[in-house]
């Protein structure tokens, strides 16, 4: 009863989306999983020019195979959470190499390089059709909502994933997995849910307690830490940039940087960061700094300038190129800074 109302209001308000199969055709398993590891803590608006991007670059799972790593990231800066992006072509390879098939239960998904229990529960269903519950926060918050449940999260986690387990359909468990996530995108939002438009307003606890809102309940989290570090922009007389690629370990592996010392909770004194310059020249410090918010930590870092025709470690960039270098929204950050200071 609850998984057919629901399906019928997806029929109709369904969200338009560029991954999505049309009624009566058959989904690309390449284009979901493409899609569902770009979502991965990532707004839908944000993700449609980067898929948009990706299927027109790499049209088949064989081409991104194929493509360079260093290519793959590029495409992917500014889309965050790097480790994505290299686990994507990971993956794509593993895919590959199995003749460019996908497997089609959430167990063996589970098994490919960066698909975790939602990512391989939500191709499963939407691709291949299997009952199988995607349990994102949208859907941890519609449960949550629909039967009252108060314990609060994480420690919920678990029962709001056996209730949305129950209420999946033998029939069009791919459409009931995107319906499930619309409403919680569309209707049971975090904030001010529109539950006069609900399809299942009259079976919603939640709104005839009148707490919805307040659904569900989360423990306080810890306030992020604050990292800080000096960065290096090293210009030539020709105006080209010196950058360099980070290590493959690690936050930011394998991405384009503009060199940057290492980034710790203290500050740094300019002769402590000079250490890690990429040469020894005369060195100026930039007005402004730059702050950025990662998932665990908020970043402050200081920008040095300088102007050398000498070799360095890493590769010099056209300043025109810079926009199209791949560089991660952080480096971006200290671009912006360091060419408004000219």
């Amino acid at each position: 009863m609850l998984a057919a109302r629901l399906l019928d209001w997806y029929d109709k308000n369904a969200r338009r989306l560029p991954w999505r199969y049309r009624p009566g055709e058959a989904p690309d398993p390449y284009r979901v999983w493409l899609s569902e590891i770009m979502l991965q803590q990532t707004r839908v608006q944000a993700v449609i020019p980067y898929f948009d991007t990706f299927v027109r670059k790499w049209p088949t799972v064989a081409a991104l195979a194929a493509a360079p790593q260093e290519e793959v990231l590029r495409a992917w800066a500014g889309l965050g959470y790097y480790a994505r992006a290299r686990n994507l072509h990971k993956c794509a390879q593993a895919v590959a190499a199995n003749g460019g098939v996908f497997p089609d239960t959430e167990s063996a998904l589970s098994e490919l390089p960066g698909v975790g229990r939602y990512t391989a529960a939500a191709i499963a269903a939407i691709a291949f059709g299997r009952r199988a519950a995607a349990v994102d926060g949208n859907v941890e918050r519609v449960m949550a909502r629909l039967y009252a449940h108060a314990e609060p999260m994480p420690a919920a986690k678990k029962r709001l994933t056996a209730l949305a387990t129950a209420l999946v359909p033998e029939q069009r468990a791919g459409d009931y997995a995107q319906a499930v996530m619309d409403l919680g995108a569309t209707i049971c939002t975090p904030a001010k849910p529109v539950c006069g438009l609900c399809p299942w307003i009259r079976n919603c606890a939640a709104y005839k307690a009148g707490n919805a809102e307040q659904l569900p309940v989360r423990t306080e989290k810890a306030e992020r830490p604050t990292r800080r570090g000096v960065a290096f922009w090293l210009e030539r007389p020709d105006g080209a940039i010196l950058l360099r690629r980070r290590p493959q370990e690690g936050l930011l592996g394998g991405m384009v940087e503009v060199p940057s010392t290492p980034w710790r909770s203290e500050e740094w004194s300019t002769d402590e960061a000079l250490a890690f310059a990429p040469l020894s020249t005369d060195w100026r410090t930039l007005r402004g700094q730059v702050r950025h918010t990662f998932t665990h930590f908020h970043l402050e870092l200081s920008v040095l300038a300088a102007r050398a025709s000498a070799d360095a470690d890493g590769h010099w960039c056209a300043r025109r190129d810079i926009d199209d270098a791949g560089l991660p929204t952080v480096m971006m950050k200290v671009a912006k800074l360091a060419l408004k200071s000219k």
